[in-house]
């Protein structure tokens, strides 16, 4: 059973009555490079802006309007750049470790609190459609039981990547006929993923715009397979797609997290899958202003994690590379955020409850490992802020990196200690652990680590190579001697792996 939550109605939105309790919009995209968005692109150098060769961009007018008009979050990761576990801690505020979600097709434990129970509570009709991933095997499995506080789940499905969905007088369905697959053809504005979700999206708003709302649309695109409906599956078939500048880095230069893979798919329609999206979250933004509540609607535009698209010689993610692990994060509320703003603190999806929550000035259930970012969203400057992210490789143990607005380390099982400065070195080749000068960087993030290891107990870091590695780091007594770090360890999570394995095969 899902835990209650205790709050005090009576200390609730204490900020946001003056205007109404706001609603919540969350778009949700799947694998989702930050360089196809202009609003990112403007960011960015023309050597990183335009990864796949000069003019080769998707126009995405409408998620950039967001960003205008509302907030661009600059340095916003997945905190574990993995389907499952990314998307357990963004509706939980808790690490993958924690959730009981820390790979993928894992169950989320049941004393999980989201966001949407806690909002639920106080009143909100809360609602999900899309993919879920977080109810094991299942697929698709629509409306799972556990609902995890989004009580409207009937088009929630836990997992696959369908491209047509269909009403039936039995529920929704994947629309290919007697066996569910990821066919496009026969794909309409009407039954294709994207539009189908976006429509009951809309259907939603409503049927609840009398009342306050938490909604949560997550779209399957633009995960693979790279296929899209007309026209979209054109709409990009001339462009010359170039290689990645990255693409022909040597292997024996860089550490086994980063090393080239290989493998790439159609660019074109991935671009195609992108325009759908934007237009799609046009005509919500269009349908929410029909309705009078873009003022006191919260919409957050975001993904899971990115894909590389051949950057460094690989494609998909569940690397702490910027294409993989960094995703887009955008939030317009006109009653609240000033337009244009721009916020560059590193944040991870572990954030997003509490800065969500924050933000609509509703205490949370107090379980979240989570940072309360809402002050940089609402014009203020949160005291005893550490400009700090937590990333973990997907899985029970890999990387783990402390992330800043400039620098990333990176400690795992098989390789040195890793720092990245990604403003002299944005395409990330170079490693700065064992330079003289980056000696004070590396220690503050190592102890940023050390912090998050103590208080969350991470079983990655229980490694004795990443233990010696981190003790290293902290202390930079002498220079990083490889030949005495221990080799690559049997497991030192036994004990924890059965204990979690067990508790997952239990639901």
């Amino acid at each position: 059973m899902i835990a209650s939550v205790s709050l005090a109605p009576s200390n609730l939105f204490s900020a946001g009555e003056q205007t109404g309790r706001p609603n919540l919009l969350i778009i949700h995209t799947d694998e989702h490079n930050f360089r196809t968005l202009g609003c990112y692109r403007k960011t960015l150098s023309p050597n990183q802006a335009f990864m796949w060769g000069d003019g080769n961009v998707v126009d995405t007018p409408h998620i950039d309007a967001l960003a205008e008009n509302g907030a661009l979050c600059t340095n916003f990761y997945a905190t574990s750049p993995v389907c499952t576990p990314s998307r357990a801690a963004f509706v939980s505020g808790q690490y993958p470790h924690e959730t009981g979600a820390f790979s993928n097709n894992e169950h989320m434990k049941d004393e999980v609190v989201t966001f949407a129970t806690i909002l639920g509570k106080q009143g909100y009709a809360t609602g999900y459609a899309g993919k879920w991933h977080l109810d094991g095997f299942g697929k698709p499995q629509w409306a799972p039981k556990r609902n995890f506080g989004f009580l409207d789940n009937r088009y929630m499905f836990n997992r696959g990547h369908w491209k047509k969905l269909t009403d039936t007088p039995q529920g929704p369905k994947v629309d290919t006929g007697l066996k569910p697959s990821y066919a496009v053809d026969g794909a309409t504005d009407k039954n294709f993923s994207t539009d189908w979700l976006a429509d009951k999206t809309i259907e939603f708003m409503k049927m609840n715009k009398d009342k306050p709302f938490c909604y949560m649309v997550s779209i399957p695109d633009p995960h693979g397979p790279d296929t899209v409906r007309a026209p979209y599956n054109t709409m990009y078939s001339e462009m010359k797609f170039m290689k990645p500048h990255t693409a022909n880095k040597s292997r024996k230069d860089v550490p086994s997290w980063a090393a080239p893979k290989g493998g790439r798919d159609n660019d074109a329609a991935y671009f195609g899958m992108v325009k759908c999206i934007d237009d799609n979250v046009g005509k919500i933004m269009k349908a929410l202003k029909a309705e009078g509540l873009t003022d006191n609607t919260i919409v957050v535009f975001t993904s899971d994690h990115g894909d590389l698209r051949g950057e460094h010689g690989r494609q998909n993610k569940n690397v702490p590379l910027e294409g993989s692990a960094k995703i887009p994060f955008v939030v317009q509320w006109p009653a609240g955020i000033k337009p244009g703003k721009r916020i560059d603190q590193a944040l991870g999806c572990v954030d997003f409850l509490p800065t969500a929550l924050g933000m609509m000035s509703c205490k949370t259930s107090g379980k979240e490992s989570g940072r309360d970012a809402s002050a940089f969203f609402l014009g203020r400057s949160p005291s005893d802020w550490e400009d700090m992210s937590i990333l973990r490789q997907g899985g029970i143990e890999g990387w783990v990196c402390a992330v800043s607005e400039r620098y990333k380390l990176v400690l795992g099982p098989r390789d040195v200690p890793w720092l990245i400065d990604k403003k002299e070195d944005p395409d990330e080749l170079i490693n700065y652990a064992m330079k003289t000068e980056c000696r004070d960087v590396v220690r503050d993030l190592s102890k940023a680590l050390d912090a998050y290891h103590r208080k969350h107990k991470d079983p990655s870091l229980n490694n004795v190579k990443m233990a010696y590695d981190l003790s290293w780091a902290i202390g930079l007594e002498e220079r990083y001697d490889i030949g005495n770090a221990p080799k690559l360890m049997p497991s030192q999570n036994t004990d924890w792996i059965k204990k979690n394995k067990k508790k997952q095969k239990k639901i």
